[in-house]
């Protein structure tokens, strides 16, 4: 039996997969609402697992993969669905993974965030900060912000991606679409080429290096407002995670431009949801008079009681979303469990809502 590439994104699509992981000596394998299921057949050898990578990789991708050992970009299959793909060199063999990017835009409301969200991606200017490890759907949240600005506002909005994931189309906005290694060299270069084509929102795909954030920040002083996305949990450590990329010098300045610029930062876990998919959890931070002074003068770790007294102004900590989720049988209380910041506090406040753990 020989497995093709188009049988194998006809079945990510027919069964909802989020991704499909290619790799020698183990069969083609989907993760469904984060569990890895693998496809009934045969273990793939290297011939098999490199004709299934020659299947959707560009010849400039493969010469990249041959010289850098990776490569990354997005392909669409048919109407049905894009994805974003990852090819890597391991062992010698050719391995990748494909993540299955929807077709359809969610709303603010699908993805759980609420309307609050509304009103701080109506302002003219500043930063809001989407972050989460790597696959906590960063970018169906960022995208969903993006199209809910695009169907309400007016304006330009230009993001800078790598790859693009979810395609834009016009509507009451013109939307400007970049990709890094495609349409531009990187990150930085695109946001100052973006601060010279009238833009109302840049959207940054990665704050990755030093370069980029002092791009980004410097574009939300200016005037534009500006979504970014961080590999971090919690307000208070993506705030340090951003001040330590600086120099010693310049730590003390960086502080002073995020307590004016940030207006938010939206930190969000995936959970599997009881019965089977995923929901998104979510901490939010917006930012007050309190906690740009917390900011600037490097006391970060109050921000997180400032979270939890700001439910007026739309703030929710994790863990307090983690138990809503639960007490909304929406998740177990495992899973409220394993994803909480603070898993002592969480187990006593689970069981006083009656939770029962496996283990």
């Amino acid at each position: 039996m020989t497995y093709e590439m188009n049988d194998l994104l006809e079945l990510m699509v027919d069964q909802g997969a989020s991704d499909l992981h290619i790799r020698v000596n183990q069969p083609p394998t989907l993760r469904i609402s984060g569990s890895m299921v693998p496809v009934e057949g045969p273990k793939l050898d290297a011939e098999a697992s490199e004709d299934l990578m020659k299947a959707i990789t560009s010849v400039s991708n493969q010469e990249q993969l041959k010289t850098t050992g990776g490569a990354d970009f997005g392909f669409a299959y048919q109407n049905k669905a894009r994805f974003r793909v990852s090819v890597m060199r391991a062992k010698g063999c050719y391995g990748m993974v494909l993540r299955q990017i929807p077709n359809d835009l969610f709303t603010l409301g699908d993805i759980g965030l609420p309307d609050k969200i509304k009103e701080l991606i109506s302002r003219p200017r500043g930063l809001i900060l989407v972050t989460g490890p790597t696959g906590s759907g960063k970018s169906t949240t960022l995208a969903s912000m993006v199209n809910w600005i695009n169907e309400n506002k007016e304006g330009h909005i230009i993001t800078i991606e790598d790859p693009i994931e979810y395609f834009h189309d016009h509507k009451k906005c013109i939307v400007t679409q970049r990709e890094v290694g495609n349409d531009v060299t990187s990150f930085a270069a695109a946001i100052r080429g973006a601060l010279r084509q009238d833009p109302d929102v840049i959207l940054v795909g990665e704050m990755r290096d030093l370069e980029t954030i002092e791009a980004a920040v410097g574009a939300a002083e200016t005037g534009h407002l500006v979504f970014a996305t961080l590999h971090t949990t919690g307000a208070a450590r993506t705030v340090d995670r951003i001040v330590d990329a600086f120099p010693a010098d310049m730590k003390d300045q960086m502080r002073t431009q995020l307590a004016a610029s940030i207006i938010a930062v939206i930190s969000q876990v995936l959970c599997k949801k009881v019965g089977g998919g995923r929901i998104a959890s979510f901490e939010i931070m917006v930012t007050t008079t309190s906690i740009a002074q917390l900011i600037r003068e490097n006391k970060t770790y109050r921000i997180a009681s400032d979270i939890q007294t700001g439910a007026s102004r739309g703030m929710i900590s994790l863990d307090a979303h983690l138990l809503s989720l639960f007490n909304r049988n929406l998740i177990s209380a495992d899973e409220a469990l394993g994803k909480s910041q603070n898993s002592d506090s969480m187990r006593e406040k689970l069981i006083e809502n009656g939770a029962v753990f496996s283990t």
